[in-house]
């Protein structure tokens, strides 16, 4: 009988598109991924991927084999949660998902005063909720509220980042703050695209929506610059210069601090409502409830 590993291993890189973020979700290595791939290819004769240097393209053969396998996957990994929960009933544990710069900030610190275990996962906002729905996830932490008929999972507002537009503390910032402070927004968009700009590969939105709320058009140019998380552009930005749009919860300390310049906030705020993404059946909901209580005390009230 065939691995039960290499069908995993499948599902995850044809649901993330490449080999690098398919080990990252299994906690396995790129060429132990590799590895599986090639075995499971080699078994059914077919070929289940076009290799490209950015993506792995399912083929139409990959394609039927993902429709055919991922019912029976997505029931094992439930029944595999659901069994590890029944197991540790004296010390419960709660699976939480949310962005790696909002796990740092707010949950790191307070890690050593938990009583229960706790279980962080971090990816695309649409994955995690697509593990809660299925009953990986306990808890996402998310700016997304997702509408679905006969859905077990509830949301609640509790808080709101603002995306605001920020510098290194190299950065000669004259004329952008002349132009912001007399309304001059053609100048401003000119001198804007003249300058280094930073981006996260999983928050380019922030860039997109930011740009359009404030000239109303989508920005014609790329980032030099697209770093791995917020965190990241917030220590380049640090250390040297440039620009980015991030939320302004994530980057406060480092504006107070001067290690980074708040340089506008933009014509009208460019919001996000952030929600507490939650399954009704959950059954630690003590431990939920700690954790929420944990981000409403760090962060505004929404």
């Amino acid at each position: 009988m065939v691995n039960l590993e290499w069908y995993r291993t499948f599902k995850e890189v044809y649901e993330n598109g490449t080999l690098t973020k398919a080990a990252v979700a299994l906690y396995s290595s790129q060429p132990g991924v590799s590895v599986h791939l090639n075995a499971l290819e080699a078994y059914v004769g077919k070929k289940l991927f076009e290799r490209t240097s950015r993506k792995m393209i399912p083929t139409e053969d990959g394609k039927f084999l993902y429709e055919y396998i991922i019912n029976a996957i997505t029931k094992l990994e439930v029944a595999e949660q659901h069994f590890k929960k029944t197991t540790q009933e004296k010390n419960p544990s709660l699976n939480v998902g949310m962005c790696s710069e909002m796990f740092q900030l707010i949950i790191e610190p307070e890690i050593p005063k938990l009583n229960f275990d706790l279980v962080a996962r971090f990816g695309a906002h649409t994955d995690l909720i697509k593990d809660l729905n299925n009953g990986i996830l306990d808890l996402v932490i998310t700016p997304k509220k997702k509408s679905e008929k006969k859905s077990l999972v509830e949301y609640v507002p509790f808080s709101k980042e603002q995306i605001i537009l920020v510098a290194g503390n190299k950065t000669d910032t004259t004329q952008l703050k002349k132009q912001i402070q007399n309304e001059k927004w053609s100048s401003l968009e000119k001198e804007l695209q003249e300058n280094i700009w930073y981006s996260a590969s999983n928050e380019m939105e922030h860039f997109r929506r930011f740009w359009y709320e404030n000239f109303n058009k989508k920005p014609s140019f790329k980032p030099n610059y697209i770093l791995p998380n917020l965190a990241s552009i917030i220590r380049c930005l640090s250390n040297g210069k440039g620009l980015a749009v991030i939320p302004d919860f994530l980057c406060e300390k480092e504006i107070l601090n001067n290690e980074i310049q708040l340089i506008w906030k933009g014509k009208l705020p460019t919001e996000n409502t952030l929600y507490f993404a939650s399954r009704t059946d959950l059954k630690h909901k003590e431990e939920l409830e700690s954790i929420q209580r944990i981000f409403r005390s760090k962060m505004k009230k929404s």
